[in-house]
């Protein structure tokens, strides 16, 4: 082919043309031109060039290696060449997947048969150009094909495009799907922790009278026991079930709220079943874009377990100053009891005494023994008694104390024992428990004046976590429960009947200090003291004590005889007290037994003579309270003279400190002390 064609004819053509522009398209299509002679290449593609990107091939084989490369819009393939001619190229071209829908037109200067014109199309060839190939023709061939080419792609750019669309439609539609599952799922977490909460959130009109909300959200019946519809049929039910104490006050601060200022209040409100709940009730005033008021918008909130909580830290800080109080009131006044003591016996023991003057100095000591062991109870109550706990399997605390009440009950009340199977023994001081259980079996006497049955329960709890109520750490504790079913203990008196000096009882009929001691004991045990009472039903108290190791060891319970007959060798005794009564009654029963004594009132002062010489000395006999040295201190001073000097501390403290003296072998005696206590700790010093 080559034949020229004249500028006139081209611009023909180009008028003819059915192609889109090329800047009308993102890319122009590629027409391959597959032809032996350079002449007809190079003259097709200038024909072709402005309708389509021409790439042209010299040979079969390199018409496939195009086609490997890129896409084409139609092939103009030459019949006849060298190597591959044009159908076994166009054979090829059909049979691959990527290819196979590519328009062949062939190229042919000779063969115009029906036979080869039908073998060509047979091998895939849509048209037939012949050569000499006429540019007005051919172009016009080619430009249909490059417009359909075009077209299909426009079509599938715009599939791509909707199908894009679509998935991303899609895809939008799950997220939005997704998001409003969480969110619904978050609003379903929402409320339930809501209802969980002692809280409800509220809405309310501003001008709403009598009180009620228009909104309210939370679990509103397990917080006040009424349905949200109950208050709306009766609008003056809350306010009707305040508390008469906190009405007043609680009216007042919510009717103070439409003049803007936020609420905050704390009320009483009774619940359905009757009992109280304490409420924060929390409110503030919205308003619109304006600064127009709105609504309220507010949470009520139960702090009734805060309330509860801080009465029973108030209440505890109260028994600490009342014990804090009571111990030093207690050191007091066993120094004055052991003077009098003291002092009563040096009378006994000198002075002859007519039947009826005896008769009145027995009064007296019975009178100042009475207040020794008030003061016991006082120090129990302190917690600062001298306890040695030890192992007490509760069925034999069960005899013993059967045993000492058998004559103190009366015909009129029964005591019934009801041990659980197996009950653990209990891990504390033997004499203690024992007093503290028949102190609580005697005030369950008295509250049945008509007689009954007192009933004493015991059995193993556990305490696994340190929550409510309790001060218990977790453990193992044997509860002992004494409940009796008298006339029962107020509730507003409940946390009152543990202080001491607090009774429910007739003036003259108790000292109030048997439930103290009872409470002062458990919690220096380690254990707590718990009542629980109605009006008109009875009263259970409960001690709390910890389990008995596993040690093999038990405590029996007994009496000992400390009355042992006193002869011992006289000694030379160094006393030391800065109480004048105490150290002159104490002085005049050491010689009354036949020892020699030297006093002082000041630790310094003794250990001065003690060391002009420490040999001349048997015992030192010290208080341990004293101003400037105490006797711990002495102790400690006199036996860096003399090691091992035998000494004995007299204190009007129950519980000391053990440690001071830095041995183990200073005893100590509480004061006030019996003649044959002080004869005991005398042989127990040589």
């Amino acid at each position: 082919m080559s034949a020229k064609i004249p500028p006139t004819r081209i611009a023909t053509i180009a008028e003819a043309s059915l192609v889109t522009e090329p800047e009308a398209v993102e890319d122009r299509a590629k027409v391959l031109v597959v032809d032996d002679d350079e002449r007809n290449l190079l003259a097709i593609k200038h024909v072709l060039e402005d309708v389509a990107d021409v790439v042209v091939a010299n040979s079969g084989e390199e018409a496939l290696r195009q086609l490997l490369k890129t896409e084409f819009a139609v092939i103009l393939l030459d019949v006849y060449m060298p190597g591959i001619d044009g159908y076994e190229t166009a054979q090829i071209i059909r049979s691959r997947e990527q290819t196979k829908r590519v328009p062949i037109v062939f190229l042919s200067a000779v063969n115009k048969e029906s036979q080869h014109l039908l073998r060509g199309y047979s091998m895939g060839a849509v048209d037939y150009v012949f050569k000499p190939v006429e540019p007005v023709v051919i172009r016009s061939k080619v430009a249909v094909f490059v417009d359909l080419f075009l077209m299909t792609r426009e079509i599938q750019r715009k599939a791509r495009q909707e199908q894009a669309l679509l998935d991303a439609n899609l895809r939008a539609n799950a997220e939005r799907l997704r998001v409003e599952q969480e969110l619904r799922l978050a609003e379903q977490r929402q409320a339930a922790i809501i209802e969980s909460l002692p809280i409800i959130l509220y809405l309310e009109e501003i001008d709403a009278d009598p009180r009620i909300p228009k909104f309210v959200s939370g679990n509103f019946p397990a917080l006040t026991g009424y349905a949200f519809e109950d208050i709306q049929r009766s609008p003056s039910l809350w306010v009707e079930r305040l508390h008469p104490e906190d009405r007043e006050r609680a009216v007042e601060a919510l009717a103070a709220r439409r003049s803007g200022q936020s609420l905050s209040v704390e009320y009483r409100w009774q619940c359905a079943d009757g009992h109280y709940k304490h409420f924060l009730d929390q409110a503030v005033l919205l308003c619109d874009s304006f600064g127009n008021p709105v609504e309220f918008a507010g949470t009520l909130l139960d702090v009734t377990d805060r309330k509860e909580l801080e009465s029973q830290l108030t209440q505890a800080r109260k028994m600490d100053a009342i014990g804090q109080l009571t111990g030093g009131i207690a050191h007091d006044f066993n120094n004055l009891l052991a003077a009098v003591l003291g002092g009563l016996g040096m009378i006994e023991r000198r002075v002859p005494l007519t039947e009826d003057q005896a008769k009145i100095v027995g009064m007296t000591r019975h009178a100042a023994e009475q207040g020794a062991e008030l003061v016991k109870h006082l120090l129990a109550f302190a917690r600062r008694q001298k306890l040695e706990p030890a192992s007490i399997q509760i069925p034999r605390l069960a005899r013993s104390v059967t045993s000492l009440l058998a004559h103190t009950l009366g015909g009129m009340v029964e005591l019934n024992w009801n041990l659980s199977d197996n009950v653990s023994p209990v891990y504390a001081d033997a004499a203690q428990l024992e007093l503290a259980v028949m102190n609580l079996i005697i005030n369950a006497r008295d509250a049945m004046p008509e007689g009954g049955v007192v009933t004493v329960v015991a059995e193993d709890r556990e305490v696994a976590e340190q929550v409510g109520r309790t001060g218990l750490a977790p453990g193992h504790y044997v509860v002992i429960g004494v409940g009796d079913t008298g006339c029962g203990i107020a509730p507003e008196l409940i946390q009152q009947v543990l202080e001491p000096f607090f009774t429910t009882k007739p003036v003259g009929k108790g000292t109030g200090l048997g439930l103290s001691m009872v409470y002062g004991f458990a919690q220096q045990s380690g254990g707590e003291v718990r009542v629980e009472s109605e009006l008109g039903k009875g009263t259970c108290v409960e001690i709390w004590l910890p389990r008995a190791p596993d040690t093999g060891t038990e405590v029996v319970l007994e009496i000992v005889d400390e009355s042992v007959d006193a002869s011992a060798a006289a000694m030379k005794i160094l006393l030391v007290d800065d109480h004048d009564g105490v150290r002159a009654t104490t002085a005049a029963l050491l010689e009354d037994l036949g020892h020699r004594v030297i006093h002082f009132t000041e630790g310094a002062h003794a250990l001065d003579l003690f060391r002009q010489d420490p040999a001349a000395f048997d015992l030192l006999i010290t208080d341990y309270a004293m101003p400037r040295m105490s006797g711990a201190e002495l102790v400690r001073q006199v036996r860096g003279e003399r090691a091992e000097f035998p000494a004995l501390i007299i204190t009007g403290y129950a519980q000391t400190d053990l440690d001071a003296a830095e041995s183990s072998d200073v005893r100590f005696l509480t004061k006030p002390f019996t003649p044959d206590q002080l004869k005991a700790a005398l042989r127990e010093r040589r």
